[in-house]
């Protein structure tokens, strides 16, 4: 997961889409499960008639099974040659090889020093939920999260608001060995559209793993009123898991953008998106 191309190679900024609903996750698993990162390398592989070599992606931001994506970003390293000879026509090769489920949108070459994982300023995700009593549009109920308690907005918002910043995550992230928790949550905020689907905005400069679900799975405590506004806040305070937040299920959730930076401060934010993150007055030193 290089910033530098190996020499003879060319890095391939990738934008892509998917329906999360039939695959594993993004990333590649053992037994045979689909994935939306096998997927793609599978029909790389096809439409560039590489045989058995397989030019592996690194993706802005690792997807769940049954996440969506709309705004996904990736690279992958392909040889110069390779690269000369398919450009033109490799977008719509892809197209008729892909499943309906996932889409390659752009292939374009990377700017020196770009990495679709490190050079992230942001990643900005949607979580869409309605209460309407009778349920989900049938159309969207891969989309769209039934709960079945009337949901007050306000208060969610107000809730939101006690958790912007940069903080450490660790009540509401799966810990992960070796990984910090720190993160900057920049928005939180929820809007309800006039067919009543609520619509989170959730964007930071980098998630822990299920961090946007548990965010999320807080907020409706507090929009049903089981818990008063100023209860994710102490839960984000008192830095553990708390069993009474929940981490609501997948489908509801979208990636819908990935910012990075201007060409010139791609080499930067790559060395600080590697850096071990503590808060301030935290540590030895």
């Amino acid at each position: 997961m290089s910033d530098e191309v190996q020499p003879g190679f060319v890095r391939v900024r990738m934008g892509l889409s998917y329906d999360g609903t039939a695959f594993s996750g993004w990333a590649k698993q053992a037994g045979g499960r689909r994935t939306v990162q096998g997927e793609i390398e599978d029909a790389l592989r096809t439409v560039t008639r590489s045989g058995d070599t397989t030019y592996e992606l690194t993706v802005a931001g690792r997807t769940d099974a049954g996440v969506h994506a709309r705004g996904q970003v990736a690279h992958v390293d392909l040889p110069e040659g390779l690269w000369a000879e398919h450009r033109e026509k490799l977008l719509k090769r892809l197209a008729g090889r892909l499943s309906k489920d996932v889409r390659v949108w752009s292939l374009t070459e990377a700017p020196a020093g770009f990495n679709a994982r490190f050079s992230a300023i942001w990643r900005r995700y949607a979580y869409r939920v309605t209460d309407n009593p009778g349920g989900v549009d049938p159309l969207l109920r891969n989309h769209v999260l039934w709960h079945d308690w009337p949901l007050d907005v306000d208060a969610m918002n107000e809730a939101a608001r006690g958790l912007l910043g940069e903080h450490d995550f660790a009540a509401y992230c799966k810990k992960r060995d070796g990984a910090t928790t720190i993160r900057t949550l920049q928005e939180l905020s929820l809007r309800r559209d006039e067919d009543g689907i609520i619509t989170a905005t959730v964007r930071a400069d980098a998630f822990c793993h299920n961090m946007v679900r548990s965010l999320i799975g807080a907020l409706l405590f507090v929009g049903d009123g089981h818990r008063g506004p100023d209860w994710p806040g102490k839960v984000l305070a008192a830095g553990i898991r708390d069993s009474a937040v929940h981490v609501v299920r997948p489908h509801g959730l979208t990636l819908e953008e990935v910012g990075y930076p201007a060409d010139e401060l791609l080499a930067a934010r790559n060395k600080e998106a590697r850096n071990r993150r503590s808060l301030p007055g935290v540590g030895c030193c």
